[in-house]
Order: structure tokens, then C-alpha cells, then sequence
């Protein structure tokens, strides 16, 4: 388990907490290993009915950690890695997972909401999906699942303006069950878990699966995969994370087409 990743189950609840506050709770390669390991271990521990995902310090998280990311661009697995196998991880999830969000939930920490059953967001969340500020593309089957949430217009807007989208707005589109005060929103989120972890898990597991198409879910995160893939190779790419390394704007007008 990484030292980044908080992991406890009590009455039935495995927590799982982003504990970098510091860097934002930008994921690494091992935060990504380590929530993996732990939403398989859910699977196998019949004791864990329930899992839900919080974090420490102001934001939920910054998404991917770039330095860490921009070290795996140039790797031939890169459609495998660590953010890739938590992808296919959470996505195949037949607990219930619950997510409590504050701050900026940036990339992942916005798609990755796409696959939990019930989220609950503090008054100052902001939902953010800028992978084509990277020159990439989303991710987690979000290309399928977020227009198909809350219409084509406004997921346009978030993947290519990288537009924030507040918690209120969210909140109205269906993206979370309930916008809470900030110093409620573990209370609220976890007597949420805690209720699902008394209901029959069985009947849990079945409810979830007919409410999925797996296979779509499975097709798009391969696509999209297989396009990520592609985009890290780009001189777009590289401008990109050259940019970010800079700590300058990336300028695509110099990029050849």
C-alpha cells in the first residue's frame, strides 16, 4: 500500500483516502497500483460490503501526477499503466462505491465519479476534465459516459475547453446525488456508505450490473486506451509536457499538423 493511500474497513466500509495534500493528492504510479490492489481486495473480502474514496487537504485530487506521467510517455506500455490498470479496476466494480469530493477534482478525480453509485460533493468542488489541454483524450470511458450523462454540449465544453464545472451545476446535471457544506461532507458520505453496506449484497451486486452496460463500458475505455496510446507519441504531446516542464504555456501554432 502506498504511504500516499489510506485504507481501513470498519462496519463493513472500506476507506480509501488520498493522503497527499501536499501535491494536491496528484496520483502517482504507485497511488494508482495501490488503489487497485485495494478495490481487488474489496472484491475478494467478502467482509467489505461497501467501498468509499475521500482525500485529505483542500482538493480531491489534481488528477494525474505530470512529472510522474510525463516519465511513462515515452514507454511502449503506456496504454497499461498504472492509471490504465485502475481504470479497468474501478470500472469493473460490483460493490458499491461511494465517493466524497472537495476542491478541484481534476481529470481522473472527475471520470473516475463516473463509476461510483453514489457521490456527494462539498459547496466549493469543481469538476474538471482538461485532457485536451495535453493534447489528449479522456479517459475511463468518460468520452461515452459524460455526454451521456449530461448532454453532448456541456461534455464538449469540459473535455475541449477544459470549462470547470461547479458543484451546483453538477449536482443539477446528475453528476452527484448531494452538495453538502464542506464540514459535513465525510458525515454525509459515510453514513451513505455505511446504509449501503446494511442493504443485501447480493441483491447490490445484481441492482449495479443491470444498471451497466459492461461490455460499452469495457469497448470505450479500450478505444480510448488505444487513442491515448497514439496522443503520447504527438509532437502535440511533447509540446505539451515540455511546455508544463517549462512552467509556460504550451504553444501548438509552432506544432506541425
Amino acid at each position: 500500500m502506498s504511504e500516499h493511500i489510506g485504507n481501513e474497513t470498519i462496519d463493513g466500509v472500506m476507506t480509501l483516502t488520498l493522503q497527499r495534500p501536499e501535491k494536491k493528492n496528484a496520483l502517482s504510479g504507485t497511488m494508482y497500483d495501490a488503489l487497485s490492489n485495494a478495490l481487488r481486495q474489496a472484491e475478494r473480502d467478502a467482509s467489505v460490503r461497501t467501498v468509499l474514496f475521500r482525500s485529505e487537504g483542500d482538493s480531491f485530487t489534481a488528477g494525474n501526477d505530470l512529472a510522474d506521467f510525463a516519465r511513462q510517455a515515452s514507454s511502449q506500455d503506456a496504454g497499461d499503466s498504472p492509471a490504465h490498470r485502475f481504470i479497468r479496476t474501478i470500472s469493473n466494480a460490483s460493490k458499491p462505491l461511494v465517493a466524497a469530493v472537495q476542491g478541484n477534482a481534476v481529470g481522473i478525480g472527475t471520470t473516475m465519479l463516473l463509476h461510483c453509485d453514489l457521490v456527494y460533493l462539498a459547496e466549493d468542488a469543481r469538476l474538471m476534465t482538461p485532457f485536451v489541454n495535453l493534447a489528449l483524450v479522456p479517459e475511463a470511458a468518460s468520452s461515452w459516459l459524460l455526454p451521456l450523462r449530461i448532454g453532448h454540449a456541456r461534455a464538449y465544453a469540459m473535455f475541449a475547453l477544459g470549462e470547470p464545472m461547479g458543484a451546483a451545476e453538477a449536482l443539477a446535471c446528475g453528476l452527484a446525488n448531494a452538495v453538502v457544506p464542506r464540514s459535513e461532507l465525510r458525515e454525509k458520505s459515510q453514513g451513505a456508505a455505511v446504509a449501503l453496506a446494511k442493504r443485501p449484497p447480493g441483491s447490490l451486486a445484481m441492482t449495479k450490473s443491470l444498471m451497466r452496460d459492461p461490455n460499452r463500458v469495457a469497448a470505450q475505455i479500450a478505444e480510448e486506451g488505444r487513442r491515448f496510446k497514439e496522443c503520447l507519441r504527438t509532437a502535440e504531446a511533447r509540446e505539451a509536457f515540455t511546455a508544463f516542464a517549462e512552467r509556460r504555456p504550451p504553444n501548438f501554432a509552432v506544432v506541425p499538423g
